[in-house]
């Protein structure tokens, strides 16, 4: 049997090492089109999340995980912070809502020239938050010295309880400046996740997002809003991955412009998404794409659950 000394010498060694290493969760949010995906995917070197300059790209609170051997940083993209209009908006700002109660550094990111948050209470929360806050000026890449410093005393004014970092998530201007300083901030704790995991998201997860990037970037007015994708078949061999994905549009109009004259445009859609799949997933992807109309899915409680916007 191990002695009492033993016994303890263990217990502290095992203590030393959770508190010399540090994890914790730090949430991003905002208004639509601020940055808020293409900085997380700054941070941790990865396309997690899709990227248009359409509002509402992101639907889903995503986490994109940065391991190092001392640390574990757990970041959440979330979506856009809007006033709801039908029931997907509504569960998209549940997403946001998570994401004040699990923070341990929130980040709230702005852009040059913004005064506002969408959502009043939204911003009282970030106001009254006890959770450290980095307000994040982005874009300053195409702004001026005047316009800066103009903004940094104006959200200064604003949230004072924030710590303001100017920085551009595009071109990487003082994101490490972030990363260092969000470090310094999260609490020791062991990691959450093991250390060679990337995300909280399924394959299938990424191929539904890529197909749906191709959709905001080619598709106009409410075509690529009324659509959700999923993916149905996901069978990887040795030497290639085999995906069926259908695309669900809630009309039959919205159905043929989905698909284009003798299939051209969903052929696009197709051949682009397998592309970045195949960067991704650093093999052969074969994608099969079907458009499927399901009226009204999101309005409906049942089908918001099946796309995983509810619990």
């Amino acid at each position: 049997m191990l002695s009492w000394k033993f016994r303890q010498l263990i217990i502290d060694n095992s203590i030393a090492q959770i508190m010399s290493h540090k994890a914790g969760f730090v949430n991003i949010i905002g208004n639509p089109n601020v940055g808020k995906s293409t900085l997380m995917n700054a941070l941790i070197g990865e396309k997690l999340s899709i990227i248009t300059s359409k509002a509402q790209t992101t639907r889903h609170r995503i986490l994109g995980i940065v391991n190092t051997e001392d640390c574990q940083i757990i970041f959440s993209d979330t979506p856009g912070i809007i006033k709801p209009a039908y029931k997907l908006q509504s569960s998209m700002m549940d997403f946001v809502k998570s994401a004040f109660e699990d923070a341990d550094v929130l980040i709230y990111m702005v852009e040059i020239g913004e005064k506002a948050l969408k959502d009043e209470d939204f911003f009282k929360k970030i106001c009254n938050t006890k959770t450290p806050v980095l307000l994040l000026l982005n874009k300053i890449d195409v702004s001026n010295q005047e316009a800066l410093e103009e903004a940094v005393a104006y959200w200064a004014e604003q949230v004072p309880n924030a710590e303001i970092l100017p920085i551009s998530a595009l071109t990487n201007f003082n994101t490490q400046v972030v990363l260092n300083r969000i470090m310094e901030l999260l609490p020791d704790s062991p990691p959450f996740y093991p250390k060679d995991q990337l995300t909280d998201k399924p394959e299938r997860f990424f191929v539904n997002e890529t197909v749906r990037e191709k959709i905001l970037l080619h598709y106009k007015k409410e075509i690529p809003y009324a659509v959700e994708v999923i993916t149905d078949a996901f069978e990887e061999e040795e030497k290639i991955i085999r995906i069926q994905t259908t695309i669900m549009v809630e009309r039959d109009t919205q159905k043929g412009i989905i698909i284009g004259h003798k299939g051209s445009a969903i052929k696009r859609v197709g051949q682009e998404a397998r592309k970045d799949l195949e960067k991704f997933f650093d093999k052969k992807v074969h994608i099969e794409l079907f458009v499927k109309v399901n009226k009204n899915w999101r309005s409906n409680d049942r089908q918001l659950k099946r796309f995983g916007y509810r619990d």
